[in-house]
């Protein structure tokens, strides 16, 4: 049996892996089959990793312009590099390896043996947050991670570099198709097809004729090949390459105020793109609390109208012992009757005065019990009342919040829009487009400068 393998870089969205909101592809019901790895605050991660070496390089700085307050913040407002990364690992599809297949559950269990021994593979590599899903089609894992270097010569000596992290677990930069990253994952893939042979599956690899060629030999014959394309590029005159040069040079000059302007429409619909992808995950997290809190004002409504009866009915209560108190101003039972004419004072005191006032007695007794009982009974009620007023004033505040967010976030999609409108989208996208190519060539021209140079 065979089945192909799938690596790729993903966007990223913690929140998704840990399905704190639900997307429309993922069946609920199967989320309890999912497996969590680990899941970390990067936040702490950023502060186990780099304080101490960001105390070091604070302690160096002569100037306080050039201290570093927080490290996380400076990664995060920074273009350089990324808080982390994420990479995407499956094997086959939803025809071959259906999540509700027995080649499913095969999946699993390859996926999770090949999940156990990552970390140690990759010391460069500090894994936050991992999780494994079972309920879309296929299963498949996402592994987040912060890349970082020990002993750097610039910055802080323990630092966040993808570039580095890789290249000091041995991926070196070769070809623009076998970059530092690429080498990294066709190596991941070869630890991934080692697991699956020992479950009886073969990798089957698709579009190269070099199926068992190793990661090494295969950065070695792309390297040769470019070898070979640069002596055959460099075999004419030096009057050709002083042209190119020339030209790339004029090129250069015509450009810059494109590459600038290009710059910063990129970086915006970067941004906005990303505040975009937000509004999408926020709005279905706050459409799932709207709903929770029109469930709780409900349920408190209803508590509040149970509250209103017993109050009722100790109203009620009231009313009767009033009336019950009145009867002893006026009913004659309770009256002390009038001496006789030749009953003495004894028998009036046995006969008269003492039953009548061990009755009154008795009915002070139980009015007293019954007047403490209603009076706790109150209390109890009116703290209850008082906890449930708290409660809706809270989550009243806990929705003004979430739509202030909301219409922050409109005002984000209105902005990308009001971009678009006014430069065109063919228009932005062909000005990323024309910077992404000046980089392409700025690259093979530094490559053409320093065969030439080691040609003379």
């Amino acid at each position: 049996m065979e089945r192909t393998i799938s690596g790729m870089m993903g966007k990223g969205s913690v929140n998704h892996n840990t399905r704190a909101f639900t997307a429309k592809n993922v069946d609920k019901e199967r989320s309890r089959d999912n497996v969590e790895f680990c899941h970390s605050d990067i936040k702490e991660v950023y502060h186990t990793l780099f304080d101490e070496a960001l105390e070091r390089y604070n302690a160096k700085q002569k100037r306080s312009d050039r201290k570093i307050d927080d490290y996380y913040e400076k990664i995060r407002r920074g273009k350089q590099e990324k808080l982390f990364y994420e990479v995407i690992f499956q094997i086959g599809n939803k025809d071959d390896m259906n999540v509700q297949s027995s080649e499913g559950q095969l999946a699993k269990d390859i996926l999770c043996e090949f999940m156990e021994q990552f970390q140690k593979r990759n010391p460069n590599l500090h894994v936050f947050s991992s999780h494994l899903h079972m309920d879309e089609q296929t299963p498949h894992i996402h592994i987040d991670f912060v890349p970082f270097i020990c002993n750097s010569k610039r910055g802080l000596d323990t630092r966040v570099s993808l570039k580095g992290a890789l290249s000091e677990q041995g991926f070196k930069g070769g070809t623009r198709g076998m970059t530092e990253w690429n080498q990294w994952i066709e190596s991941e893939k070869q630890e991934l097809s080692k697991v699956m042979g020992r479950h009886g599956i073969q990798w089957k690899q698709l579009g190269t004729h070099n199926k068992h060629l190793s990661v090494l030999d295969f950065e070695k014959q792309e390297r040769a090949k470019e070898v070979a394309e640069l002596e055959q590029t460099i075999s004419g005159s030096k009057e050709e390459l002083s042209d190119i040069l020339y030209q790339q040079i004029r090129v250069e000059r015509e450009t810059e105020q494109i590459r600038r302007e290009g710059e910063a429409i990129r970086q915006e619909v970067s941004e906005l793109s990303a505040t975009n992808d937000l509004l999408k995950e926020q709005t279905e997290t706050l459409a799932e609390d709207k709903e929770k809190l029109l469930s709780d004002n409900t349920k408190l409504a209803e508590q509040q109208k149970r509250l209103q009866q017993e109050i009722n009915k100790m109203v009620q209560s009231k009313e009767v012992m009033e009336r019950n108190i009145h009867a002893y101003d006026e009913d004659v039972k309770w009256q002390l009757a009038e001496p006789g004419a030749l009953m003495s004072a004894k028998a009036y005191r046995d006969k008269k005065a003492l039953p009548l006032v061990e009755k009154l007695k008795e009915i002070v007794k139980n009015l007293t019990i019954k007047c403490v009982q209603l009076t706790e009974q109150g209390k109890k009620l009116t703290a209850k009342v008082g906890k449930q007023q708290e409660q809706i004033s809270r989550l009243t505040d806990k929705v003004m919040e979430q739509s202030n967010t909301i219409d922050r976030l409109q005002e984000k999609v209105s902005d990308l829009g009001r971009l678009e409108c006014y430069f065109g989208r063919e228009q932005v996208q062909s000005v990323i487009e024309q910077s992404k190519a000046l980089e392409q060539a700025e690259r093979a021209d530094k490559r053409l400068k320093r065969s030439f140079e080691m040609s003379r």
